[in-house]
């Protein structure tokens, strides 16, 4: 793969993990913690395995590539937790994990 083919990838990826990151710190200091679980584990999750993808892509593994349906996945389920709050950082989470599994998709068809 060439670096123009994956630099849209790896930028979508790094976006969603800092805001995934972002989202789980912000939502510990929230109200009422206890029912932001959902979404803290979701982003701890998706900022992993984006974090794994952007790694086995940007070294050119040959495994990057069949991780990207699985980013896809968690960052989806990401989104849709994180659009169930009205928390500005779970907004921005939700609004970048949609972007980032776009640009996977885009690079797994």
């Amino acid at each position: 793969m060439h670096n123009s083919q994956i630099r849209p990838v790896l930028d979508a990826l790094t976006d969603c993990i800092l805001a995934c990151e972002h989202c789980a710190a912000s939502c510990l200091h929230e109200e009422h913690v206890h029912m932001m679980v959902p979404c803290i584990e979701s982003d701890r999750d998706c900022a992993d395995i984006c974090r794994l993808t952007l790694t086995l892509l940007a070294r050119g593994s040959r495994h990057g590539k069949h991780l990207l349906r699985e980013c896809i996945e968690v960052c989806e389920a990401c989104a849709a937790e994180c659009e169930k709050h009205d928390h500005d950082h779970c907004k921005q989470c939700a609004e970048a994990c949609r972007r980032c599994a776009e640009a996977c998709r885009s690079l797994a068809a």
